[in-house]
């Protein structure tokens, strides 16, 4: 079957809205990324206010390695919270099943197959996900970090002890910020 024969044929037996089968599914899974990153930060600070004695300027394989445990250990986490998303936005996309919206599909698997039908394809999942996630998070970090040293721009440098232990100035007071401190370093 061609990809335009599948278009074809959702179109012709679902209609327009053939298309969209899942998507509420997919957005309960922005959760899952949510609650990953806000993990992540947590450990993160932690693990920065642990090391508040020690230089903040350079970063060591350890640092990363960090980084890459953080990662894991987060995306471990929000996975086994989050994942019973992925079966419903499964079964939802399956041809002519008796799944009709996310909450009904979830019901239904829980009652057909018991909670660990819900749950059925986690270890896959976080078998393919921990190592990816482990490495782009050490990567980010690393990359950030190559930026930061390479512009040398103190808005953007790593939390320091500090900031872990008082996270007072948000985002926005960053950004707001942030033009008046080039103009001072300008002149």
């Amino acid at each position: 079957m061609t990809a335009a024969q599948c278009i074809r044929r959702i179109y012709r037996t679902n209609g327009l809205l053939g298309f969209y089968k899942g998507i509420t599914a997919s957005y309960f899974g922005i959760s899952e990324t949510v609650v990953h990153f806000v993990i992540y930060e947590a450990i993160k600070a932690k693990l920065m206010a642990y090391r508040s004695g020690q230089p903040t300027d350079s970063k060591s394989s350890r640092d990363f390695l960090e980084f890459m445990m953080a990662g894991a250990v987060s995306k471990t986490i929000a996975s086994c919270i989050a994942y019973p998303h992925e079966v419903a936005r499964t079964r939802l996309r399956e041809e002519g099943t008796k799944y009709r919206s996310f909450w009904q599909t979830l019901a239904t698997v829980a009652q057909e197959e018991g909670y660990r039908g819900v749950y059925r394809g986690l270890g896959t999942q976080l078998i393919r996900q921990i190592p990816n996630t482990a490495i782009m998070m050490a990567t980010y970090e690393a990359v950030v970090y190559a930026l930061t040293k390479y512009f040398g721009s103190p808005a953007t440098e790593f939390y320091t002890a500090d900031d872990a232990a008082s996270s007072m100035t948000s985002h926005s007071d960053m950004i707001i910020s942030r033009p008046v401190e080039e103009h001072e370093l300008a002149q």
